[in-house]
């Protein structure tokens, strides 16, 4: 009896080691909200599961300090008013796609494999109120291009009253 109360007392042990196990997000990302976005190209619908960034503290923070990303994860920066945009790679670890997005969705430039920890300035071509950051070589693998679409509601087409 005593040997099943053992095991039974170490099954449960396991069991919750293994539940801690489980993965998270890095802490710098645990307090963001999560959304999905789907990116629309001409090789079709592509889902993507990312942290929302849309105040001053979490866009200045983005994916620092991040080591790893499953690559159907991201980062999705959004703005109040349409702008160009300008972001560095400093304290960024991984390699990332940016993508520029205008207000109504539509890609407007693609910014392949950014240089880890570079501090040199990845513009947007046109004002942009969002920019999605994937893992380097993304783009490439879904034929994510400028003129493509993003489906998110953040970028839901408003109609002239």
């Amino acid at each position: 009896m005593k040997r099943v109360l053992l095991l039974l007392a170490l099954a449960c042990i396991c069991a919750a080691q293994a539940k801690g196990l489980a993965p998270r997000p890095p802490p710098t990302l645990a307090g963001l909200p999560r959304s999905e976005v789907q990116v629309l190209t001409a090789r079709g619908p592509h889902l993507f599961k990312v942290w929302i960034a849309d105040n001053d503290p979490s866009r200045q923070q983005g994916l620092m300090f991040i080591k790893d990303l499953p690559a159907d994860q991201g980062m999705l920066f959004l703005f109040d008013r349409p702008g160009f945009m300008a972001f560095w790679m400093k304290n960024t670890y991984l390699s990332l796609d940016l993508v520029f997005i205008a207000r109504d969705g539509i890609v407007v430039n693609v910014a392949q494999n950014a240089t880890p920890l570079s501090e040199q300035l990845i513009e947007s071509a046109a004002p942009v109120t969002g920019v999605l950051e994937l893992v380097a070589g993304t783009a490439a693998r879904i034929g994510l291009s400028a003129g493509d679409r993003i489906s998110h509601p953040a970028f839901a087409v408003q109609k002239p009253q």
